[in-house]
Formats: structure tokens, sequence, C-alpha cells
């Protein structure tokens, strides 16, 4: 007979002490846009800078968006923290990826490939006999 009743009491108890919810140290700190805490800029000033960092990359200073991504680190790795800098932050970190990625391509082509890669187009594309070429070298 007991067993055709529906168990009306449930076990609503936590096996796991801490609810979810917490209130723990970690999620109790305050979070900063910058790296150097809360001797760094507010939230509006960083919104200026990180848009200022990534617009001047732009402008042949792509080493500006390594800085950004650098300064700004706990926006770049915490994806839930300052939703208006964060745009500007990854982008720049994409940027600062595709520009190294294409330069050090470019100077591993020159560096491995040589006159051997581009055969007798390599003197008009070198730059060490640019005074050759001008006839600088014949008043000395």
């Amino acid at each position: 007979m007991e067993a055709s009743q529906p168990n009306t009491t449930t076990d609503t108890a936590n096996p796991n002490p801490i609810p979810n919810n917490t209130n723990s140290i970690l999620s109790s700190t305050p979070v900063w846009p910058t790296i150097d805490g809360p001797l760094g800029l507010t939230e509006d000033e960083s919104l200026t800078y990180a848009r200022r960092f990534y617009k001047f990359g732009f402008a042949l200073l792509p080493w500006l968006w390594a800085v950004n991504c650098f300064y700004f680190w706990p926006v770049l790795f915490n994806s839930r923290s300052f939703p208006r800098i964060r745009p500007y932050v990854v982008r720049s970190a994409v940027g600062f990826t595709v520009f190294t990625t294409v330069l050090c391509s470019w100077a591993l082509t020159f560096a491995i490939g040589g006159e051997q890669l581009f055969g007798p187009v390599w003197d008009k594309l070198v730059m060490y006999n640019v005074a050759d070429r001008l006839g600088l070298t014949g008043w000395i």
C-alpha cells in the first residue's frame, strides 16, 4: 500500500555546501579594466583609450594593438566584463595577430628565399645596392 502512494517528501538539501550564487573571495573582488587595477583608469576613460589604441593601430602603428591587448588584459580574458571595451580589445588582438603573421611571412620569404626565389628581380628588391645603382659610390 505504501508503494502505491507517491513520495511527497523530496529531499531538497543541496549536497554541495557552496550555493551556485556564491560570494566567494574571487567573485567579491572588484574587476578592473586595466592591468594596474585600482590605480588605473575608470571605465569611461578605459573605453576612450581602448578606442584610440584600436583606431591608431590602423595608421600603420599596429604595435598599439599589442599595447591595447596588454593594457586591457583583464578585459581580454574575462568575456563577461566590460562589454563596451571588449570589442576594441578583441579586434586589436586579431589585428595584431594578422599583422604579425604577415610581417613574419614577408621577412622569412626574403630571408630564406632570397635570390634563389626571386631570380633576377632580386637586385631590384634589395636595398643594400642602392648606392651602386644611383652612382653614389664613385666620389669616395
